[in-house]
């Protein structure tokens, strides 16, 4: 069979994958006669149109390209506004006007809950953003080898395109970034190199809460600020404290480890404390590098309020919250029940959950470090039924065991909040044979110009 190195074609987009490229399928001959299917990814492209590509070793069933020319655009084609869009992996669909992002999001909503055999027109539309930019009140940035500060090139996690400006973070919190950027370039200090595991500097994680103005720098390196680097340390704290006294936490972080994420083995405060003040809610929460706490807090407050608008909280009523966190939903709801009871498997979450409750005033809560199934099991024994329960679990869901065992556990009302429709629509699936019917899903945007919607959604008892 010969080889074919490349091929130029014009093909017409489908759909978007789950990570918001673009999909087309074509059939060619080989030399036999028979057709064979070639299932392309073309980033950057919307559903109906015709865009021409070269792909590379066609004859595979299975190929990546990017468009060369647009020849049949959608009407929804709009410029991208940030200059990096084109290879930085921050952003996918900055060339999809906001509303064709929503109509997309709400679609994605409704074919999964229908795929599962429910109601697609329970869902209602998804909630946007008034202004879909400088959202993030958290961005973790990553060094390249040379020590140049960026984010990932798109579906690249060896490269790192070094950013001049990003729209969807807070201005400050760029400003603060490209300060440390410089600081590393001035005293010539190297990245990591994730392949040979040599090199200084890791990440950056920056965080500002939009209500107290308060900002957090964390550096992530392989050594101690101290000995040789001491003096470049000093620069760089100096520099900041006086041009940014927002920044009320400095860290620095060792992490000598091989997996590439923001963990800590050691940690030094260069200026300030080791967390930051956050509100939610009319709520205070602190917040250290580690704490998990919504990105986008505009949208995280209608996630609140969304949820308690489904629940119904009444002072009568005991309330359970699942995968609790530091309390996001748990001191809001608090303050409108009875007794909550929290749980949450990361014990850090849970002290700063119990800290939080405490510096809200709030003492008819309960926080357990448990897993989701054995900690629920532990508070059924303990404080008996529910009423109302609230479950907020990661991307991955919570299982059928967990949502079985919720549904064994018979509260009245469940709310379910969820980052991942997929994950959501096969968990409430679990839920049909304990007698719960689905009443309504609202999705919500929190991250414009990215493929993901977090949805609340309430399901009721059957009497």
């Amino acid at each position: 069979m010969t080889t074919i190195e490349k091929e130029t074609m014009i093909v017409e987009i489908k759909n978007v994958d789950e990570k918001g490229a673009g999909q087309a399928v074509v059939w060619r001959e080989n030399e036999l006669g028979n057709k064979k299917k070639l299932k392309l990814t073309i980033p950057q492209t919307l559903p109906g149109e015709k865009v021409r590509v070269t792909v590379d070793q066609p004859q595979r069933r299975h190929r990546k390209a990017m468009p060369e020319e647009i020849l049949d655009a959608h009407v929804e084609r709009i410029g991208a506004a940030c200059p990096h869009f084109e290879k930085c992996g921050g952003c996918v669909w900055q060339h999809w006007d906001y509303n064709g992002q929503l109509h997309q999001k709400t679609n994605h909503v409704k074919r999964v809950i229908e795929e599962q055999g429910f109601d697609p027109n329970l869902v209602k539309d998804t909630i946007g953003m008034d202004e879909p930019w400088r959202y993030r009140n958290k961005m973790e940035f990553t060094f390249a080898t040379d020590g140049s500060l960026g984010l990932h090139e798109q579906g690249n996690f060896r490269k790192i395109i070094s950013l001049e400006t990003c729209l969807i973070a807070g201005k400050e919190m760029v400003e603060a970034a490209l300060e440390v950027a410089n600081w590393v370039k001035e005293h010539a200090l190297k990245g990591y190199n994730k392949d040979t595991h040599e090199g200084l500097l890791r990440h950056l994680m920056v965080r500002q809460s939009f209500a107290t103005g308060e900002m957090m720098l964390a550096l992530f390196a392989t050594e101690a600020p101290d000995g040789s680097l001491k003096n470049a340390v000093d620069t760089i704290v100096a520099r900041i404290t006086e041009k940014f006294p927002q920044v009320k936490s400095f860290m620095w972080l060792e992490n000598t480890d091989w997996a590439d994420r923001t963990q800590s083995e050691k940690s030094h405060t260069l200026a300030g404390r080791d967390f930051i003040y956050d509100e939610m809610d009319g709520y205070r929460f602190r917040v250290w590098f580690d704490t998990f706490f919504q990105t986008n807090p505009t949208q995280a407050q209608k996630l609140v309020d969304l949820a308690v608008e489904m629940a119904e909280p009444k002072k009568s009523e005991n309330m359970i919250d699942l995968f609790c966190g530091v309390g996001t939903f748990s001191l809001p709801f608090a303050s409108r029940v009875g007794k909550l009871v929290g749980i949450e498997i990361v014990e850090s979450s849970i002290e700063s959950a119990k800290r939080n409750a405490g510096d809200n005033g709030i003492d008819n809560t309960t926080f357990l470090a448990q897993d989701a199934r054995t900690g629920l099991a532990q508070v059924l024994e303990t404080f008996g039924r529910p009423e109302l329960l609230l479950l907020d679990p990661p991307r991955s869901g919570a299982g059928g065991k967990v949502m079985r065992r919720i549904g064994r556990s018979q509260p009245e009302r469940i709310v379910y909040v969820s980052c991942n429709p997929d994950t959501f629509a096969t968990d409430i699936k679990q839920l049909e044979p304990f007698g719960y019917t689905l009443k309504v899903v609202q999705p919500v945007d929190l991250f414009p110009h990215t493929v993901h919607v977090e949805c609340c959604a309430l399901l009721v008892r059957n009497n």
